[in-house]
């Protein structure tokens, strides 16, 4: 009887795949701290927009979420200033805990939000939402960027043409690079490099946005639900999951990103 009552959800996960449910699951369990955490992130924006008044429109916003890691910190933001794509802005959102002194960069503006949240994704729409650009790119305040990263994937994103040229129809809206994951001791663990492909995505979680760079619109935002270490998928994989089902993705096998595996830290246990 045990096998024959579990047989309904075996065949849902082979349909929809399993981060598919679980993340249904989220919505429905989760939604009352998700309506309470967009209002908090609405009113965040209108109070730290002045701050940012004088932030130039660029070409990528890179956004960098942070809380309590000074040291780690000041390396994400010096891997961010360093990309050999100049036209950049860089936006430092601190969940509540205050900020370090950070560099005198024209390009680096820093907020901290009035209170600590604990949810990764309200902290980044923030930094969205208070820049302006054609792209958005995301790092954590743990990993850092080779410097060609940026560059990398704008030569996918938008392939260099005369200046009368139109754009490339064929181009995608987003893109991930690959991921050189790092132990605590510095030594290189493996590198993370699947292609995309959203039905493997419905049921492997091998998408982060550390790599992330994609084309700024409505959709791109992040998911407000309050997740606990234990609520999966996390909100790395959603955004990416949704922003792929009305816009292009492709994965370039290149790896730029260094990321920290902490046990420490929340992060979903990859396969790939």
């Amino acid at each position: 009887m045990r096998r024959v009552a579990r047989l309904p959800w075996e065949l849902l996960k082979l349909a929809f795949g399993w981060l598919v449910l679980f993340e249904l699951r989220n919505k429905v369990l989760l939604a009352p701290s998700a309506l309470r955490l967009r209002r908090f992130e609405s009113a965040e924006v209108d109070r730290l927009a002045p701050t940012t008044a004088a932030a130039p429109t660029a070409l990528v916003a890179t956004v960098i979420a942070t809380h309590r890691r000074p040291e780690e910190l000041q390396r994400a933001i010096h891997s961010a200033l360093s990309q050999t794509v100049r036209d950049q802005i860089v936006v430092v959102v601190d969940d509540g805990a205050g900020l370090p002194e950070l560099p005198d960069d024209p390009r680096l503006f820093a907020v901290s939000l009035s209170r600590n949240t604990g949810v990764a994704g309200v902290v980044r729409n923030v930094g969205i939402r208070l820049t302006r650009s054609r792209y958005v790119a995301f790092l954590d305040d743990d990993n850092v960027w080779e410097p060609d990263h940026l560059e990398r994937a704008l030569a996918v994103l938008s392939p260099p043409a005369g200046p009368d040229a139109p754009e490339d129809p064929d181009a995608p809206d987003g893109i991930y690079t690959a991921l050189r994951r790092v132990l605590p001791d510095g030594t290189d663990h493996d590198v993370l490099s699947v292609p995309f492909d959203r039905h493997r995505a419905a049921r492997e979680s091998f998408l982060d946005t550390n790599a992330f760079v994609a084309r700024r619109d409505s959709t791109l935002h992040f998911s407000r639900l309050h997740r606990t270490p234990k609520v999966l998928p996390r909100e790395d994989w959603e955004l990416i999951y949704r922003y792929s089902r009305g816009h292009r993705v492709r994965h370039v096998p290149h790896a730029t990103v260094r990321y920290l595996v902490n046990p420490e830290s929340f992060y979903t246990t990859w396969s790939g």
